[in-house]
């Protein structure tokens, strides 16, 4: 394990040690594939396990074992700390946003809880803001946002292999119609067929990256003097925990993130610390009890 000096902070922590255990596992895996080294190795490498140190919901609905090669070597990873913007973090991020451009970003990740590329990745032709979509050839009612998976010279890309269709509120459309008129009054009807394109410096016209959309979040974070850095994925993360608090449910936060399983958005779902201190004080007290309420 490499350290800077007696004392000193590790240099490799145990994430990076991991991947490259990995990556050694691999390359000696297809050295012995291809003969050129014994077989013995992989005895080294890998030990037999079983399926009953995996999740239940791993295992599979069969009843029976089944058997596979478990990593010698490989370190306990410390559970990162996952948080939320606040909503309160995100509104003074979106108050110091100097363009209509830059506070629609800020709006379709808090809002409408898109990742950055897939935020980055929107077309024109993707976004339907009308009341009637049927003009569009679209028969989903009400404004609505198509996320669909495609290769983009931007570099941007959606995760879900699945095409969704995300509706928006009144915000949204709000913010997206403010960036329109700013979009034609600077570019007319060009610039590419990007939703977010860069209208102030580098190429005019051209679609903002995935990268630029976290440049941003830095900025704004700097100017609102938060204590923090507040990334686009904590914005993601502030939406999913929103729905949640205003009483939707798992499936809803599921199908509103674009997730293909129920369990895969429980992880976005940090609740707000009011809604627990609400929680906490609906409790009976135990003088109620005594005098005949809830038990």
């Amino acid at each position: 394990m490499v350290v800077s000096g007696p004392g000193g902070k590790q240099v490799r922590q145990e994430r990076r040690i991991n991947v490259v255990l990995s990556a050694t596992r691999g390359f000696l895996s297809y050295a012995v594939s291809v003969a050129e080294a014994p077989r013995a190795v992989l005895g080294q490498l890998y030990e037999m396990g079983d399926s009953r140190d995996l999740p239940a919901e791993a295992q599979g609905e069969g009843t029976g074992l089944f058997y596979r090669l478990r990593a010698r070597h490989r370190l306990q990873e410390p559970e990162s700390a996952v948080d939320r913007a606040s909503d309160e973090e995100l509104v003074d991020m979106f108050m110091e946003c100097r363009c209509a451009r830059d506070r629609l970003v800020v709006v379709l990740l808090g809002r409408v809880g898109l990742r950055r590329g897939q935020a980055a990745g929107l077309h024109r032709s993707d976004c339907h803001m009308l009341p009637d979509s049927r003009a569009l050839g679209c028969d989903y009612k009400g404004p609505h946002i198509h996320v669909r998976r495609r290769e983009n010279s931007n570099g941007a890309w959606s995760k879900s292999r699945e095409s969704v269709v995300l509706p928006v509120d009144f915000l949204v459309v709000r913010a997206y119609d403010q960036y329109i008129d700013e979009r034609y009054s600077l570019l007319g009807a060009g610039g590419s067929d990007f939703l977010l394109v860069n209208l102030f410096r580098g190429v005019l016209g051209s679609p903002m990256t995935p990268e630029a959309i976290y440049e941003l979040f830095e900025r704004l974070t700097g100017r609102a003097g938060l204590s923090r850095m507040v990334g686009p994925h904590m914005a993601r993360r502030a939406f999913g925990s929103n729905v949640s608090d205003a009483g939707g449910k798992l499936d809803d936060v599921q199908a509103l993130l674009g997730q293909k399983h129920p369990e895969s958005a429980r992880p976005y779902i940090i609740p707000d610390q009011s809604r627990l201190r609400e929680a906490v004080e609906r409790v009976p007290s135990p003088r109620e009890w005594r005098d005949g309420g809830d038990r």
